[in-house]
This record gives structure tokens, sequence and C-alpha cells, in this order.
């Protein structure tokens, strides 16, 4: 038997290891995957585990994401760029970072939403990590504009300089009004169940242009206030469970070189989520 896992802390809300063990159970393969509480203090010794050769590797959520990367011997796909990891594979004892989060987000707009991000104009909402990878994401996609607004406006300007270094036609914004834009994401925790936001939006779309995409990166609720908002206004939606899964099986695929079984993943997670 092999081994993987999520490295966070908390996790005990964690979806990943629902649908990883599906898609291992369906693949055929003989993996376990835990969830791995790992405070702050206990995390170097939890990567020196993971270069076992029963540990395929492990994902790598809050607060965690960032302080791997000085225990890594390699970091490859955006994660350099993106200054942050999501995803560790053991290579022959060697531990290698990635941060499939943006190339997650890219997947989910195209295989979900029918969505070509090539050429369309986008506002984010946020400016944390989850902004990073989808900002940097957007750039390689050759979106013709991406804005970032944050509530600190410092936050957004450093990244969009971080972005604009490397080529992308990125900008702050003062403003977090959606007109002028093909697609809107929410990259904050804003709605999410538990923090005490469930009925607030971020943006309010009395001014967005018909037919804007909004994206709300929250999966849990699925449908947020974000959403509702949105759909109110006669807008197409697309909720944060496709990019949680999308993230999650160029993990997979990371870890086994099996292409992963999305269908197999998304049938889980909802299942847990209560809405299959």
């Amino acid at each position: 038997m092999k081994f993987a896992g999520i490295i966070g802390h908390p996790v005990a809300h964690s979806l990943s290891p629902v649908f990883q063990t599906a898609a291992f159970e369906y693949c055929g393969l003989d993996v376990s995957y835990a969830l791995w509480d790992t405070p702050p203090g206990a995390l170097a010794g939890r990567l020196v585990s993971l270069r076992d050769p029963r540990y395929l590797g492990a994902n790598v959520t809050i607060p965690h994401k960032e302080a791997v990367i000085p225990l890594l011997d390699e970091l490859g796909g955006q994660s350099a760029r993106v200054g942050a990891v999501n995803t560790i594979v053991n290579r022959d004892g060697r531990l290698f970072g990635f941060n499939t989060d943006g190339p997650g987000f890219v997947a989910a707009l195209r295989n979900e939403a029918h969505f070509d991000p090539d050429g369309k104009r986008f506002l984010l909402l946020g400016a944390g990590g989850a902004a990073r990878g989808i900002a940097f994401a957007l750039a390689d996609t050759r979106a013709s504009q991406v804005a970032i607004w944050n509530r600190t406006a410092a936050r957004a300007e450093q990244l969009a300089e971080d972005v604009a270094a490397e080529g992308g036609r990125v900008s702050a914004t003062p403003s977090a009004a959606p007109d002028g834009y093909d697609c809107v994401v929410n990259c904050t925790s804003i709605g999410m169940e538990g923090t005490g936001t469930e009925n607030v939006s971020p943006c309010d779309f009395g001014a967005a242009p018909p037919g804007t995409l909004a994206v709300d990166i929250v999966y849990k609720p699925e449908e947020t206030a974000f959403l509702r908002a949105a759909k109110a206004a006669g807008l197409p939606v697309l909720g944060g469970l496709p990019m949680l899964i999308y993230q999650g099986a160029l993990a997979f695929e990371l870890w086994t070189g099996v292409t992963a079984p999305v269908a197999v993943m998304f049938e889980a997670a909802r299942r847990a989520l209560g809405h299959a």
C-alpha cells in the first residue's frame, strides 16, 4: 500500500479524502489518503516522513502553502512564480512542489462553464493565495485583462506588480464594480460556511453586462450569496467545487501518472456535500 494525504491546520473540514479515495479505488490503486493535521512546529517532521518510498506525496492547505517551500528539493509548474505550493510529489526520496490551484481554476472554466479565458477581461476580488494562483494562470492563458480588487489596496497592487513582472496584463483596481468585465471571480472567503458571512456578497451585480460569468471559489455552500446575487441579475455562474476537483485531479495525476477519473471525483464530492 502507498500513502498520500493533506497537510494543514486544521484539516478536518477537507473534502479531499472523499474524492481522492474514490479516484484511487476507481483506478484500482492501493493508496490510502489521510487527513494530516499538522501544526506549524510539526511541519518539518511531516515532510521528512514524506520522503519514505511508501508515500506518493501530499496536498498542502492553509497555513502551510508558503512555509513548505524551503523544505522542498525543487519547485515545478507555477509554484515558484506563485510563491505557494499545494501539491508535493515524492520522487525517489526527493520532494517536488507544485501549485495546481491556478491550472485547476482554468480547467474548471473550460470544462464546466465552457468559457475560454483567452482574450477575456477578468476582475478578481481578493489578493490572497488563491488569487495569486489564479492571476498567474490567467496571464498564461493570454487573458486580455486581469484587474485585482482587494480591501487592502496595497496587497492588490503588490500582486498586480508580481504578475505584470512575468508579462501578464494585470493591474490593481480601486473598485469592485463588475461593469466592463467578462468574468468576475470571488477569491475571498466571503460567503464561506462558518465564517459568519454566509449572507454577504462581495459584489453588486446591478451594473454587470449581460453574459458576465460569476465564479466563486468557495465550495461550501455550493451556492453562495455571491452566486445568488449573480443569478438574480440573470448571469451565468460557476461554483467553487469544480476548481477544487480539477486542482485535486491534477495532483492525482502528478502522484500516479494515471488520468484522473474526474466524473467519479465529482460524484463522491457531491454525495458528501449532500447533493448527489
